[in-house]
């Protein structure tokens, strides 16, 4: 009987299609719905049975043949526009991912946005998306950051649990304690003294001298550094999160050469016939300059950068492309226009590749120059070329710079916060309570005192 009733009721107005938007009641022509089949109206008229169409919309009211959906009639109206126009306007005052979620509901590509308002409604949305991205990057500091690092729950299955999370908390949050903020700086000084060691040992009074002091205080730091590292993977709560993380790797970088060159040299004095052992020893001492790299465990700006580096790739990208462009370019250039000038120093297109490079840059050594009137013009277009290419992927990278920045200072407030809530935490309605008790005894042993028979 439903159905008889729905089939005789949809044959008497087959030229219109009855809706109801939220209370908003429209007749719309059934011959303009069926010009957008994919829409959610086209398909609803494609459907042969009630049960498909009912899936479509929210409601059905069978008396007055009409399909209601809970949306919104403003923006509606809107989508109605588009059917009888074929051209979609954005609404102005209104949030652009709302706007694009409804025309994603009826069926509409963002694509139909009309000319004159497809620019705003596109940079209203990446400006949406960006403060989106603004305040998730503090929002999921707990999240992503902090608790799988601080999280009691990690260690809880695991054994000597407790005292494991003591010892990782100590290593890895420098403002869990005192005695964290001892081996940080501990930790630092470690760094800078192997530096320093690294550059004195350059020096030509030590180059060919092995000096007793400085290499007994380099074993030192790299003993720590050693140990350190041992410390941090035997506590850790989960080993393969330990070794994808980059600072750990970095850690194993810095003091790994320092063994293969024992290994290397042990090797030289025990069998003098292999050749070229030397230049491997070069290498590996050479490798030492990664220490520095454990800096970015201590630095807020040096963990942006290299997380910069990590979500910029594609403006890096386009970067190396500007200029690879540009300097393709200039470089043939400037060759058929300083190739007769012995001066010049450009007798072939990879000297100017490599003056084209130094102009774009704008460093300028001054080893290859143009004489000619016509090599200056280009020179002069090849500098301004060159600083337009970096200045426009730069401003990007460093907006998100300042993001990664500001999420990292966030993370450090965050822990510290997590710490101060566990060493100084105070319950005011446990205190109130006591006091209360308190309050309660005194008044109780006040009534005793006064309803005695000797008073």
């Amino acid at each position: 009987m439903v159905h008889g009733q729905f089939y005789q009721a949809f044959e008497q107005d087959n030229a219109f299609l009855r809706v109801n938007i939220g209370g908003l009641k429209k007749k719309v022509s059934q011959s303009i719905l069926l010009e957008y089949p994919h829409s959610r109206l086209g398909k609803l008229l494609c459907c042969k049975t009630l049960e498909a169409r009912i899936e479509l919309c929210d409601d059905y009211d069978f008396e007055n043949n009409e399909f209601y959906f809970d949306r919104s009639p403003v923006m509606f109206r809107y989508i109605l526009n588009f059917y009888f126009t074929g051209k979609l306007h954005a609404i102005e005052g209104v949030c652009a991912r709302s706007f694009a979620l409804e025309t994603e509901y009826w069926g509409i590509s963002d694509a139909a946005i009309h000319s004159c308002c497809s620019y705003n409604f596109h940079m209203s949305q990446a400006n949406a998306e960006d403060r989106d991205g603004d305040s998730d990057d503090l929002s999921m500091v707990g999240q992503e950051e902090v608790s799988p690092i601080h999280n009691q729950e990690e260690f809880t299955n695991l054994l000597y649990g407790s005292y494991r999370r003591q010892l990782w908390l100590l290593l890895e949050n420098p403002a869990y304690s005192l005695a964290s903020k001892v081996i940080t700086a501990f930790s630092l000084t470690a760094i800078l003294v192997s530096i320093i060691i690294m550059g004195v040992n350059s020096l030509p009074e030590f180059r060919n001298e092995d000096d007793a002091g400085l290499r007994s205080v380099e074993t030192t730091c790299i003993i720590f550094f050693t140990l350190e590292f041992l410390a941090r993977m035997m506590v850790t709560p989960s080993q393969k999160r330990f070794f994808l993380n980059p600072l750990n790797i970095i850690d194993l970088i810095s003091f790994t050469p320092f063994y293969m060159t024992l290994v290397v040299e042990s090797i030289e004095e025990n069998n003098t016939s292999l050749k070229n052992i030397g230049k491997v020893v070069q290498v590996l001492r050479l490798l030492r300059i990664f220490r520095i790299l454990k800096l970015a465990r201590h630095s807020h700006g040096l963990k942006a950068l290299g997380t910069t580096f990590r979500h910029s790739y594609q403006e890096i990208g386009d970067l190396v492309v500007f200029m690879a462009v540009g300097i393709a370019i200039f470089g043939a250039l400037i060759y058929s226009t300083e190739k007769e000038e012995q001066e010049a120093g450009l007798s072939s297109i990879p000297m100017g590749w490599w003056w084209a490079t130094v102009s774009m840059t704008t460093v300028g050594f001054g080893d290859t120059y143009p004489v000619t009137i016509v090599g200056k013009l280009v020179g002069g277009l090849c500098i301004i070329f060159g600083l337009l290419m970096v200045t426009l992927p730069v401003t990007i990278i460093f907006n998100r710079f300042s993001k990664c920045y500001r999420r990292e200072q966030a993370i450090d407030a965050t822990l510290w916060s997590q710490e101060l809530k566990k060493t100084s935490t105070v319950n005011i309605r446990d205190v109130y309570a006591k006091r209360l008790h308190s309050f309660m005894r005194i008044k109780a042993s006040a009534l005793k005192e006064t309803s005695s028979p000797n008073n």
